[in-house]
Formats: C-alpha cells, sequence, structure tokens
C-alpha cells in the first residue's frame, strides 16, 4: 500500500503529496494518520492524505515511514484542510495544521503525546477482601479503601495509604487490583458563569417558529439559515434547542463565537444545558488543555464544542449543526496564513458533511442577507422596546464626554445602575509630541507612532509589540514639554473613576492582565458600576441591570478607507446600543460623532438593520464589491526596500496574464521592520481570480530572482 504524506513544512516551494510505501504494522495507517517520514537529509512529520495501491515511482525509490504517531484526524477533515489550503492561497502543511490536535505542530517540533501513568483499579476479588475480616494488612486494607472511589494513579494511592509501589504489586499478585499504563484523564478548566443565567422558559411564539424552521432542516439542511433577531430577541435559547434537538437526533453540534471576550458567556450557558458534553476551544487554553479538548471530541465524550474560530475544526463524525453567533463579526478572519474566514468554512463544512448551517445577528452581513434564508425575530423576548438612541455632536467640544454624556452617567451614579462605555482604542494617549521642537515619537520596526500607556510607564506599538520607557524630556532638543495627543481607554478609565464616584470603574480590553472572565464577572457581581473598553464590550454580553450604553467617537471607523467602514460603524453602535435596557429598568444610549448625520450613525440609532442594508446593497453592486464581487490583496514584504516592490510587480504581470485585472502595487507602511508592497485583485468570477493569484504567487515565490521576498495572500480581506 502507498501512502501519500504532505510534509508538515510551510515552504511554497515545497510541492506535494510525497509516497510512502506501507508495510508491516504501518499498513494500517489510513487517511489523517501522521507520520514521521525522512525528507532527504531530514526527519519530518507528516499527514496521510490519500492511499494508493500503485505508486508512479520505481519500487527502488520508495522508502518506508519511520513511525506511526497517535492521531486520527477524520478523513473529511483532511479534505477540508487542503481545500482551506487552496481556497486561500497558502500550503498545504498550513492548512493540514489547522485539522490536526492542538500541540502537534509543524515541521520537526515535538508534538503533545496523551499523558500516561501506572493506574490501578479495584478488582471484584479485591470488593470481597475488604468484606471479609482478616485477609488484609493496614495498609493493603487502605489501598483497597481508596480505589472504592475509582481507579486511581499509583502514586496517589500509595501517597493516600501510606503505602508504596511494592503493597500495591502485592494486591495485584493476589487478583485485588488491576494495574496498568493508561491516559491521564483530561484536566478541564472549569467554565466561569458570566452574565444573564440560562433558565427553563417558554419560547416566544417567533421563538418557537424560528425553532421548528430549523429542525424541519436536519432531514434537508439545504440553504444556510440566517437568525436576524434584534438585540435581546433569544436568539441564545434558539441555539441552545437547535443543539438540543441535534443531540437527540444522534448528531453533534459546533457553536462559533466571534472571539474569546464571548466564550465565557455563551459556554457557560451551553455547560449549563448540556454538562459534560461541551467542549471549551480557544487560544487562552494551555496546550495541554486544547489538546485533551480535542481528543475528548474525537472520542465521543463531547457532542458540543464551543469556541471561536478554530472550533470550526472540532474533530466530530456526525455533526449535525454549526451555529455562527454573532456572525457579523469580522474577527471570524483569522490574521495569519492561511487568512481563512471560519463564517466561509463553517458553510463549506455544513455543506459536505450534511449538516445546518445557522448563522444569527441583530446587525447581518450584506453577503449574509442575500445568500442565506432569513429567519426573523422582530421583537425582544420580555416584549420591551429597544433603547431609545441619541446622538450627539462633538465639534467644538473639549475632553472625551460631551455634557449630554456626563449629566447620563452623573444619573447612573446617583440611582445606583450600571452602564458601558465604548471607546475603541487603547492605552492613555494616541501619540506623544515635543512641544518645542515638533519630534513625535515613532516605532523603530513599523512606520507608526507609540501609543501612551501610563500604569505600565510605556509607549508602546500595536503593530510589532516594541516597547520602550515613556520619556520624560526629548532628545532632539532636551526639553522636558512632552504633550500627550488624544485619549484612549485608560484615560477615559481614570476620568469616569472622578466622575462616577464611588461606583467601580471595570476596564475592558486586551491591556488587562486579569482576564475577560474575571472582568466581567466583577462587573456582574457589583450593584452598580461602569464597564468601560474596546469593541469587547460591545460583544453580544447579557447584563440585564446596565441601563445607560455609551459610544464614544462612533463615525472614527467612517474615516478609514475601506469600503466596509460604513457597515462596521453601524454594526458597533447597534451592538453596543442593544446592551442596554435588558431588564425592568429599561435604558437609554448616547452616541457621540464628529458627524452626527452620517447614515450610518441614523440607522443604527432607530435600529433599522433592514434600511440600512437595502441602502449598503445597490452601492456593493455597482462597485462589483461583496457580495457581488471578491477582493483578494497580495502584500509582498522584504527586510530591505526594493525587492518587496519587484516581487508585487512580478505577481501582478502574471495575474494580469491569466486576464485578471489587478490594481497595483503600491506602497504601505513598514510593519516588523518588513517594507511592504499590495495588490488588489477584484473580480466577480471567485474561482478564476483566486487559480490566477495561486499560480502567480508559487511560480514568483519559486523562483531566484524574488528569494528575497516574503508574500501574504487574503482572500476577502476585512
Amino acid at each position: 500500500m502507498i501512502a501519500k504524506v504532505e510534509p508538515l513544512t510551510p515552504a511554497r516551494a515545497l510541492r506535494g503529496p510525497f509516497d510512502y510505501l506501507l508495510t508491516g504494522d504501518l499498513e494500517a495507517v489510513g487517511v489523517g494518520s501522521m507520520l514521521v517520514v525522512p525528507f532527504g537529509s531530514r526527519r519530518l512529520l507528516g499527514v496521510v492524505v490519500d492511499l494508493a495501491r500503485e505508486s508512479d515511482l520505481d519500487a527502488e525509490r520508495l522508502v518506508q515511514p519511520l513511525a506511526a504517531l497517535e492521531a486520527d484526524v477524520p478523513e473529511g477533515l483532511v479534505g477540508l484542510g487542503l481545500w482551506v489550503a487552496r481556497e486561500y492561497v497558502s500550503t498545504p502543511a498550513r492548512g493540514l495544521a489547522l485539522v490536526l490536535p492542538p500541540g502537534t505542530g509543524t515541521g520537526t517540533g515535538r508534538p503533545l503525546r496523551p499523558r500516561r501513568s501506572l493506574r490501578a483499579a479495584l478488582t471484584e476479588n479485591g470488593r470481597e477482601a475488604l468484606a471479609s475480616p482478616g485477609r488484609l494488612g493496614r495498609r493493603q486494607r487502605a489501598a483497597l479503601d481508596t480505589l472504592t472511589g475509582g481507579p486511581a494513579a499509583v502514586t496517589a494511592v500509595a501517597r493516600s495509604a501510606g503505602a508504596d509501589h511494592s503493597t500495591l504489586r502485592s494486591l495485584e499478585r493476589r487478583g485485588f487490583v488491576r494495574l496498568e499504563n493508561a491516559a491521564h484523564p483530561p484536566r478541564r478548566r472549569e467554565v466561569e458563569q458570566v452574565g444573564a443565567r440560562p433558565r427553563s422558559v417558554e419560547l416566544t411564539a417567533a421563538q418557537a417558529r424560528a425553532l421548528a424552521r430549523i429542525v424541519a432542516r436536519f432531514e434537508d439542511p439545504g440553504q444556510p439559515l440566517l437568525l436576524h433577531g434584534v438585540t435581546g430577541s433569544g436568539k441564545t435559547e434558539v441555539y441552545l434547542r437547535a443543539v438540543a434537538a441535534a443531540l437527540e437526533r444522534g448528531r453533534s453540534a459546533i457553536v462559533l463565537v466571534p472571539e474569546i471576550a464571548l466564550t465565557p458567556q455563551t459556554a457557560g450557558r451551553f455547560v449549563e444545558r448540556f454538562g459534560d458534553s461541551v467542549a471549551v476551544m480557544h487560544s487562552r487554553l494551555s496546550p495541554r488543555e486544547r489538546y485533551d479538548e480535542w481528543w475528548r471530541i474525537r472520542r465521543g465524550e463531547a457532542r458540543v464544542c464551543v469556541g471561536p474560530r478554530s472550533a470550526v475544526f472540532a474533530p466530530f463524525d456526525e455533526l449535525g449543526l454549526v451555529v455562527i453567533d454573532e456572525e457579523h463579526d469580522g474577527s471570524y478572519k483569522q490574521e495569519g496564513d492561511p487568512r481563512y474566514d471560519a463564517r466561509v468554512v463553517a458553510e463549506r463544512r455544513a455543506a459536505l458533511e450534511g449538516a445546518v448551517l445557522l448563522a444569527g445577528s441583530a446587525t447581518p452581513r450584506p453577503e449574509s442577507v442575500l445568500r442565506y434564508e432569513r429567519i426573523e425575530l422582530a421583537e425582544r423576548v420580555d416584549g420591551g422596546s429597544l433603547p431609545p438612541v441619541e446622538i450627539v455632536g462633538m465639534a467644538g467640544t473639549s475632553g472625551p464626554l460631551h455634557e449630554r454624556t456626563r449629566r447620563e452617567l452623573d444619573g447612573v451614579r446617583r440611582r445606583g445602575e450600571k452602564a458601558i462605555v465604548l471607546l475603541n482604542r487603547r492605552g492613555w494617549s494616541n501619540f506623544l509630541s515635543c512641544r518645542l521642537c515638533g519630534r513625535v515619537w515613532e516605532c523603530p520596526n513599523c512606520d507608526v507612532t507609540l501609543v501612551f500607556h501610563q500604569a505600565a510607564g510605556e509607549v508602546a506599538c500595536h503593530h510589532c509589540g516594541h516597547r520602550e520607557r515613556s520619556p520624560s524630556t526629548c532628545p532632539e532638543c532636551a526639553s522636558v514639554s512632552v504633550a500627550r495627543h488624544g485619549a484612549g481607554t485608560e484615560q477615559l478609565e481614570r476620568e469616569l473613576e472622578a466622575l462616577v464616584s464611588p461606583l467601580p470603574v471595570f476596564r475592558l480590553d486586551s491591556d488587562v492582565a486579569a482576564g475577560v472572565a474575571s472582568v466581567l464577572g466583577r462587573f456582574e457581581r457589583a450593584e452598580a458600576g461602569v464597564l468601560v473598553g474596546t469593541q469587547m464590550v460591545a460583544k453580544g454580553h447579557d447584563f440585564p441591570d446596565v441601563t445607560l450604553g455609551v459610544v464614544l467617537d462612533a463615525d472614527s471607523t467612517l474615516r478609514f478607507p475601506d469600503f466596509r467602514a460604513e457597515e462596521r460603524t453601524f454594526a458597533l453602535v447597534a451592538q453596543l446600543a442593544g446592551r442596554s435596557g435588558r431588564g425592568r429598568r429599561g435604558g437609554r444610549v448616547i452616541v457621540q460623532a464628529l458627524e452626527p448625520d452620517a447614515g450610518a450613525l441614523l440607522h443604527a440609532a432607530a435600529h433599522d438593520s433592514a434600511g440600512f442594508i437595502a441602502g449598503e446593497l445597490p452601492r456593493r453592486e455597482a462597485f462589483a464589491y461583496p457580495p457581488y464581487g471578491h477582493l483578494i490583496r497580495v502584500v509582498c514584504s522584504s527586510s530591505e526596500a526594493g525587492p518587496d516592490h519587484a516581487a508585487a510587480d512580478a505577481v501582478r504581470e502574471l495575474i494580469e496574464a491569466a486576464g485578471v485585472p489587478a490594481l497595483g502595487p503600491a506602497p504601505l507602511f513598514r510593519r516588523q521592520g518588513r517594507h511592504r508592497s499590495q495588490l488588489v485583485v477584484r473580480s466577480r468570477e471567485r474561482d478564476r481570480a483566486i487559480a490566477a493569484v495561486r499560480e502567480a504567487v508559487e511560480q514568483v515565490a519559486a523562483g531566484r530572482p524574488h528569494a528575497h521576498a516574503a508574500f501574504a495572500v487574503d482572500v476577502d480581506p476585512q
């Protein structure tokens, strides 16, 4: 038998798969198995992607794998990983790495293995011996007593009973215990409950109709479904019931959330409902914890997986349902190679495995509205109205807070209520400058200014991570007059502490060391207070006692040169507005903007998702932007200026030679010490454009003239 193996090495110039001869015990190897293979003078890890009876190579040229590792990837996931590599113009190794057990690694890295130890279990003879007086010594009896609660590690039994290994070996010889070298049971991190607690509720008529339409799809999945429900309309309860219906039919379910900020709350609700059958996968877990969760799924111990992007690759065999919560969120797009979109991958996987795809949002993407079958939840479950939204203009206002906002926050303080304040900028100040000579502190590795973080006493680059002590004097002119410009969440936290004292203020952004679940838990437990942070605070959290939502600098995203700027602005404001007024006290929302009459803000203030989409789709169609066309961005980079532009120019020539138009190359700002040039392809023919870009990048990357350039391809950039 011949195994076709893709070596786990990310080099674009390497074209696999490669044939290896399977003999003896290795003949049991199947698609999805991991092998250690000889590759020239090296030993590499590889994944079996296919099996064949014959090879095009002569028999004497075939070599055998060195060993097979424990990695049982479902065959369908192997195909999905290779599809991701092709669709997103990456390498097979990087695509396959997505579906392998966490910690397996690529290249020559040492993979994680199951932890094993000598474990003892009580036999029936041992139980009888315990019940009979006089047959056991004191330590032997203590050891057997310890095992009545179930199998345990020999070291733990010996420690508990005051015995040693010889005691247990003696018991084994007498047939009272069974010793075996077994895998450790997985250690599961406790899932914290955050936000409104799930409870047994009667579905509203709209929820019941939505659930019935979803459940009917288990027999014939067909077109993906879009659950378009206003904030607080009970979408999560519909997800929970749909997952229960999948489990009743012997199927499994994947529940995707946009990022780690939402994982504790969503995972807590599913664990509350389904217990240990829920696995949680996200990047804050240790490699060992993710590895253990992967194997719990693979062995069938867990039948529901909750997590961000990577959970779409959970190794289920009988997948029945994929839920994409907050499907509008851009964080479903992976930033590193391969730059896959988890929503697109979920759609592909659901189609291949006959599963139902259910996407949900209060502010769905134009792509989803156009292509998915829509189910509407038009009202909140409690019958309450959506909070009124007031837009205030910031022209001529100094400081981060409008006077109207200050009055509302003071009202929260006096009444002992809760508020959420959103400012989508981290740090204390955007940048520093010298008042005397005008020097601006910039990153040595990137063409951007450094952000001032007062608590750490540092200025930092948010692109490469460079940090240095905050300056007290200017190194150019020795002036001590250093100005701070702009405000971030750190400065806003300090201002809010003074404004709402004695209420506590909780900050939530990626600089907070305490962790998302910890901050959200403290905010929930507080009688009153203010949660301030970046877009993390707007992502689907359910705190019924929040009565005020505030969005600062709401139109800042409208100033980005991005066709999705209006969509992002609308979604961010509408989502934050939805965090307010979920309890009996009701709520209200203040939106601060330099341009209060912007269309996206007016639609968000009216909670008018349908109106926004109706205006957005014709504009997208006119310019062949998604969903009517497709964009592909190619970024070429190099450590010195020049090779990046030359490589981008060579890629453009090959793309255009294939009959696909390309814009550029155009320079990008230097990042992480690398000079960059980019091309953009816009086409109504997705497959043709991807094929042209793939062929061009692979051809240029393999050539010696551009050996000093690196290539990054982003299909459907966000």
